[in-house]
């Protein structure tokens, strides 16, 4: 039996991916924007945290969350956002993919892979480095020819802040040469 060790760090930064059951497509559709956007929005009321960059595929999603000081729970928003997702989805009558009678039995529906990818950011390059491949991620996945032309990323906001000029990624940025552990299969 695998056995996940998880680096909890009161007040921390966090880089996640979080893939959709068997890799379906769901997140790229309106309905699947809009649920997990509800769920986001639900998570941030009950348990605060700022959701620092994100990008949006079909069929995972890429965040980095801060945690308020004096707490370490990413572990119950990312459950919790998981959570009312699928009851959203199931509720609005969305379809689900199938999933074995001992999947079943522990509660996994065919909606999200169980569990997520986690990564704790040690320090502000490490955040650089995961929010330069946030956002370069659907140009990596060949989903767009230039990075601003994927509109479900926080690219946009950062390009308005000042952090990137709106012609960046035009290939791998150079802070993720060399790291290819993301979470990704």
């Amino acid at each position: 039996m695998s056995d996940y060790r998880r680096w909890y760090v009161s007040g921390g930064t966090y880089y996640f991916t979080v893939v959709t059951y068997a890799r379906r497509p769901i997140l790229g559709t309106e309905d699947g924007r809009a649920i997990l956007k509800q769920a986001i929005q639900t998570a941030q009321e009950r348990r605060p945290f700022t959701l620092v960059a994100e990008a949006l595929l079909p069929d995972h999603w890429h965040l980095v969350m801060q945690l308020p000081p004096g707490d370490a729970k990413y572990s119950v928003r990312m459950k919790r956002i998981k959570e009312d997702f699928t009851d959203q989805w199931l509720s609005a009558g969305l379809p689900e993919a199938p999933v074995t009678e001992s999947q079943r039995e522990r509660g996994e529906r065919g909606i999200w892979q169980p569990r997520f990818w986690e990564h704790t950011v040690r320090d502000e390059d490490d955040l650089e480095r995961c929010v330069d491949y946030i956002h370069w991620n659907p140009r990596k996945h060949n989903l767009v020819p230039r990075v601003r032309d994927w509109p479900w990323s926080s690219f946009h906001r950062f390009v308005e802040a000042g952090h990137y000029d709106s012609d960046w990624g035009g290939a791998a940025p150079g802070s993720i040469i060399g790291y290819d552990d993301w979470g990704e299969p």
